[in-house]
Formats: C-alpha cells, structure tokens, sequence
C-alpha cells in the first residue's frame, strides 16, 4: 500500500521533534551560563524559559496561519533558518558585557530559539496528523513523545559536551546540528495528495466506527473563530491548565523531591521517562475509546498521582513518592497527545493547524500558574512538599468538574 510511506514521515517527524525538544532543556544550559554571568539574578535566567514558552507558542500559530500559503518544506527550512541563527548567535554572548549579552539571551534563545521550534512543532504534527487519520492519536503520541524526552535523550549528550568544550561553543554545535535535521525533514516529509488521502480515508472509516459510533461520515471543519466561540473548547482547554498545573507543581523538583524522600536524583527522572510513556498510552486510549475515556483515564492518572504523593508525604514511605511521580509523568505527558487529537477529531482536520496551535496557548498560563503555586506553597511550608501534593488533588477535582461540564457540551460526542 503506497500509504505505507506514513511510517517513514512519522519515524522521520518524531527525530526532528526529538531535537526540537531540546528547548525544553533550559536548565542544562541554565547552570553553566549562570556562571559565565553570575551578576544575573535566578529570575532574570528564569525569564529566559518563560520567554521561550511564550515565543514557542506564538511560533505555533503563525507556522499554523500560514500552513494554507506555504509548503511544509518552506515552513521547515524557515525554522532551520531561526533555530540556526538563534543559536549562533546565543554564541556571541561575552561575559564582559553581561547586560547586552542577557538581550542576546532574551532574543535568540527566546524569540529566535522559542519561535523557530514552535514553527516547526506545529508543521510536522499538522502535516504528519494527515497522514494518520485512522491512528490520530497514536501518531500525535508517538510525535511528542519524541518531543518530550528530547531533553532526557539528548540532555546527557548536551551536558558532556558543555564540560568538555564550555557552553557557547555547544550552542554553535547544536545550532548547525537542529538545522541539518530540520532541512533533511523538509526534504523527507511530504503531504499527502488527493488518491494518497482517499486511501488514507477509506483506512480511518472502519476505525472511527469503532472508536465512535456515533461519529459522522461528514466532520465538520471549524474555523479559529467558529471553534473559539464554543464552549466545548473552552472547557476542554481550562481542562488542560488545571491537569498541566498539577504536574507542574512537582515536575520541575522531581529529583529535589526523591532526594527529600530517601531516593536518588537520578530516580526522580522517572517523571520524564513515563512522561514519554503517557504520551503513546493516551494516544492509544484515544483511538480505541475516544476522547470521553481518554480524559477521564487521564484525570484519573493525576488524581491517583496526588494521593500517593500525599501518603507518601505523611507516611515518609519512598514507595509511594515513587508511584506517584510515575502517575504524574502518565497524566502530564497525556495531555498534549489528547489535545493534539481531540482538535483533529472535534473541530476537523482542515483548519487543525490553527486550530492545534491556539489550543497550545494553554501551556502558557500553566507553565506560570503551577510553578509560581509551588514555590509560594513550598515557601510557606517551610521547605515541606506536602502542600503541593494537595494542591494536585485540588486540581484534579477542579479539572474533574471541567470534565463533566465538557462532556455535557458536547452531547452524544465521545
């Protein structure tokens, strides 16, 4: 079957977001730059993340309002091009010259670094999504998989190299490495053409019978502004923040909170590994169940995970800690494959670049609530983490009542 070419544009799509996840990994740079620079305060290295984020975002839905003009090799050389630049000249940074060195920073890593990846994160998952109509959702798992532990994969790579030949001689390195892979991307991925995406159609109507009896042979393609004025979206993405808070409140001291515990630093990455691993689990029970399943078993991982972080909490027992970071990484690495496919199957395929890049704009609010709630919880505590693995509880209860409001406004749609 010609079709068969999708598994070289996934294997492909999943490589160049496995590099692309790199920016997620601030904090193997953050150290090392830190001591270059140590006149900068924690906040303003800090800063350079939350810009990253925002820029990431941003790049997403440009790269999304301009999925319909240009080509999906154009988009991805033009995120070589950012991701190059951004990275070079992050490079120039000169410890004598620490304040336009930090708008060096703030530029190029943030804007160029943030954007560039956004931009290209939003091409391949809206190109290779097409390519997978009858497996949405476990090609969106397998994707930000990739995404999600390029961090952890590469991390330990990136950190080598830093000791061994300092930081902005890596960022040089990485900068022309993510730019071949990019252009190589462009040059692999292609969309499907008119016989090529009837075949695919005739592969998802038996699988969307399954998933979905109640499904409709004729989707309805939503525009931005059609799907912005439904509730369903609305309670689906507050859903989003509340699930993606919770996990942040402990993911970014995971290892400072196995170490409290008795476990090692190294066991708190285990948060990253079933990170990736939820990500394929929710795209499967997607798939097969649908998004009412696939977001209940979800809110349910998270739930699961605030309890046993709070026994553990009260009990001092290592087992429990560890359990529930692992049902922490299952619930925070579910969440973008769901949204990545419930956009595709709710509101259509046609606009879903758009429409998957303004449904992004979620991880914004939540990469400044959770964070900002855990250290002011962890603050008043006096150093305990208890408070926070409440608080997990709290916005798994919260995020519950936005999935029973969701479920109402979207009727009989599983």
């Amino acid at each position: 079957m010609k079709s068969n070419k999708r598994w070289l544009y996934l294997g492909t799509g999943t490589l160049t977001l496995l590099f692309l996840g790199l920016i997620y990994a601030w904090s193997i740079f953050r150290t090392p730059i830190g001591e270059m620079f140590p006149d900068w305060s924690i906040s303003q290295l800090s800063l350079t993340f939350t810009i990253s984020m925002i820029f990431f975002c941003l790049g997403g839905f440009a790269g999304g309002v301009l999925s319909k003009k240009l080509s999906i090799r154009a988009r991805m050389i033009i995120s070589a091009v950012m991701l190059l630049v951004g990275f070079f000249a992050v490079s120039l940074m000169k410890a004598e010259s620490p304040g336009s060195s930090l708008t060096l920073l703030y530029i190029f890593y943030g804007v160029f670094g943030g954007g560039g990846v956004g931009f290209a994160y939003n091409g391949v998952i809206g190109t290779l999504n097409k390519w997978f109509p009858d497996k949405v959702g476990l090609a969106s798992g397998i994707m930000l998989m990739g995404f999600g532990l390029g961090g952890l994969v590469l991390g330990s790579v990136v950190n080598s190299m830093i000791g061994s030949m300092g930081v902005l001689p890596v960022f040089r390195i990485l900068g022309i490495v993510i730019c071949v892979v990019c252009v190589l991307a462009a040059i692999i991925i292609k969309v499907p053409d008119a016989n090529e995406t009837m075949e695919l159609a005739s592969l998802a109507a038996p699988s969307a019978k399954a998933a979905d009896a109640s499904a409709k042979a004729d989707v309805k393609n939503y525009t931005a502004g059609e799907m912005l004025r439904t509730s369903r979206f609305w309670f689906f993405t507050i859903w989003a923040i509340l699930l993606n808070s919770a996990g942040l409140l402990v993911i970014n001291s995971a290892a400072n909170i196995s170490v409290a515990f008795g476990g090692t630093a190294v066991l708190g990455m285990i948060v990253s590994l079933f990170n990736g691993a939820g990500r394929i689990v929710a795209g499967n029970n997607f798939d097969k169940f649908g998004r009412f399943t696939s977001t209940l078993v979800n809110n349910a991982f998270m739930l699961i995970a605030g309890v046993l972080l709070a026994v553990g909490g009260m009990t001092g027992a290592y087992i429990f800690i560890l359990c529930g970071l692992v049902f922490v990484g299952l619930a925070y690495g579910g969440c973008p494959t769901i949204t990545s496919a419930y956009i595709n199957k709710a509101f259509g395929p046609a606009n879903f670049p758009t429409n998957f890049s303004i449904a992004n704009f979620s991880l914004i609010p939540a990469a400044t609530i959770g964070p900002m709630i855990s250290s002011a919880l962890l603050e008043a505590a006096g150093g305990s983490y208890d408070t926070n693995f409440y608080a997990i509880i709290g916005f798994s209860a919260a995020a519950a009542v936005f999935w029973v409001l969701l479920n109402k406004a979207s009727g009989g749609e599983r």
